[in-house]
């Protein structure tokens, strides 16, 4: 058994350098709802100095909501959204000696390509459009994938060990009962259970969670003592 171990990183918060020793891809803020271009450099460079695979984490343009509200935008507008943000990221890359491996909207707009068809078209055409090399990470289960593979791209089924699903495969939202995993051993077990049934490809570990660091080491230890390699996939 294989998985890739994310973080959403470059957000701001002090828990970066220590996830980082930890997980085996990065999803790095591209500024619209966080960073800059000089925490995009730090972040990519870190992920470089350590071997973690680097990825793009573009959003909605809601820095005041950090990307979390779910704003009316149109699919063209999205997709620009989601280019510029690409093209930003893209450049930082090149001067750090780095190359992106895949794309993972973040917050409100990746909730959103899960479910909304055009939404999750839009995102792809922005990727296709950047580089169709890249992979499109999404929601296991999620429209996202289903867009990206219609369209001739690769795609990583991603799940989430410390957030809680609703009966239909998406996530609880934010603010509600049990969306969130507090317990990291929790979070761990559920993680094992995903990789021993097969589900998803690649593992979520919020860096704005206080409780990051913790959990993405209990998850690592869980799925390493359970036999599981934790390594970029390749799709």
């Amino acid at each position: 058994m294989r998985i890739d171990l994310n973080a959403d990183l470059g957000e701001g918060y002090a828990n970066d350098a220590a996830l980082l020793e930890l997980v085996s891809s990065a999803n790095v803020a591209c500024g619209w709802h966080a960073g800059d271009e000089t925490t995009m450099m730090t972040t990519i460079r870190a992920a470089l100095a350590r071997g973690v695979a680097v990825g793009a984490h573009p959003s909605y343009p809601d820095r005041d909501g950090f990307g979390r509200r779910d704003i009316d935008r149109t699919p063209d507008e999205i997709r620009e959204d989601v280019l510029a943000q690409l093209r930003t990221i893209g450049a930082v890359a090149r001067q750090c000696g780095a190359s992106l491996r895949h794309v993972k909207p973040h917050g409100a707009l990746y909730n959103r390509a899960a479910r909304d068809r055009k939404v999750a078209d839009a995102v792809v055409k922005a990727v296709a459009a950047f580089d169709p090399e890249l992979c499109v990470v999404g929601l296991a289960g999620g429209l996202q994938g289903v867009a990206a593979r219609a369209a001739g791209l690769r795609a990583l089924d991603e799940v989430f060990p410390e957030r809680g699903y609703a009966a239909d495969g998406t996530l609880i939202p934010r603010g509600s009962p049990g969306a969130i995993v507090e317990d990291p051993q929790a979070a761990a077990a559920a993680a094992v259970s995903f990789a021993q049934r097969g589900f998803g490809q690649t593992m979520c570990i919020h860096g704005d969670n206080p409780l990051a660091v913790q959990t993405a080491s209990a998850v690592r230890r869980a799925l390493l003592g359970a036999g599981v390699e934790i390594r970029c996939v390749d799709v």
